[in-house]
């Protein structure tokens, strides 16, 4: 990494910190978006009435809300994130859908504060991906789970398979306000090439690994939608544009437009394609 992994750790809660009330405002738009992949990764893990079930890296905490409704009775999940804004959020999520047999709390995944062998079943929607050392994080998470739990995890497919946010990425770095993404640091493609999500689970102890390719389908209401969705829910986003000159930011406007066009159809609503990797494995 370029930075220290402490330095990365405390710079990437700050972002998140940042922009959980936009993720909140955006909601709708995500669930949308990432619904097949939590309900795969909710199967995945087979939860059962009485199962105690984790979320890493939660952010609002949807994929464990639909795991919340299946391990009733008696059953409990604790959704975690390692920003507060967005536990906070997650729990006002909890509490509009009468969860009460989830607990929402401020949580490391590299170091998750529960006891060993305690847990049914672990899923982390996006959050492996991003983190200063996913190994570590895995292996935490096998350290957390009963012999024969399960996890599942969604990462981002290659950045040319998501042009939802390639696009933005590329007219950034030609524009001269971003930098080409780098393979080996955290960031949304980290673990996008063949192979990284399988080998990740295996040097972590896993068994009975599946990975699969969900396709998916982005969607907006029209070009300055999806322009405010970026800026509401991406704080590296929305800082780089609001430091530009009036005449930069028009440059920029119109080429983010014409990169888009050929995603923008008859009604003006936008539609861009979209992958995830999914995978599931035992303890």
């Amino acid at each position: 990494m370029t930075t220290s992994p402490d330095d990365y750790r405390a710079a990437s809660r700050d972002r998140w910190e940042q922009s959980a009330a936009g993720w909140e405002k955006r909601r709708a738009d995500f669930q949308q978006l990432g619904r097949p992949l939590s309900q795969w990764m909710v199967e995945a893990i087979a939860p059962q009435p009485g199962h105690r079930v984790l979320e890493l890296a939660a952010g609002l905490g949807d994929t464990g809300l639909l795991a919340a409704e299946l391990v009733q009775p008696g059953g409990e999940v604790l959704i975690t994130d390692g920003a507060e804004a967005m536990v906070e959020a997650a729990r006002r999520n909890a509490e509009a859908a009468g969860a009460t047999n989830v607990e929402a709390k401020v949580m490391e995944a590299e170091w998750i504060d529960v006891p060993t062998a305690t847990m049914d079943g672990v899923l982390c929607r996006f959050g492996y991906m991003l983190l200063a050392d996913p190994e570590t994080a895995l292996r935490e998470t096998r350290r957390v789970l009963k012999p024969g739990g399960r996890v599942a995890l969604a990462v981002w497919d290659t950045i040319e398979r998501n042009p939802w946010l390639g696009v933005v990425r590329r007219v950034m770095v030609e524009q001269g306000i971003g930098q080409p993404a780098d393979p080996d640091e955290p960031g949304p493609f980290r673990l996008s090439a063949p192979g990284d999500v399988q080998e990740l689970l295996e040097n972590a102890g896993f068994a009975e690994i599946q990975v699969e390719a969900i396709d998916l389908e982005q969607r907006a209401a029209s070009l300055d939608d999806w322009w405010e969705n970026l800026q509401d829910t991406s704080a590296a986003t929305r800082n780089a544009v609001s430091g530009l000159s009036p005449a930069d930011h028009y440059r920029l406007r119109d080429a983010f437009d014409e990169g888009y066009q050929e995603y923008v159809r008859e009604d003006g609503s936008l539609s861009i394609p979209a992958r995830a990797l999914v995978a599931a494995a035992s303890a």
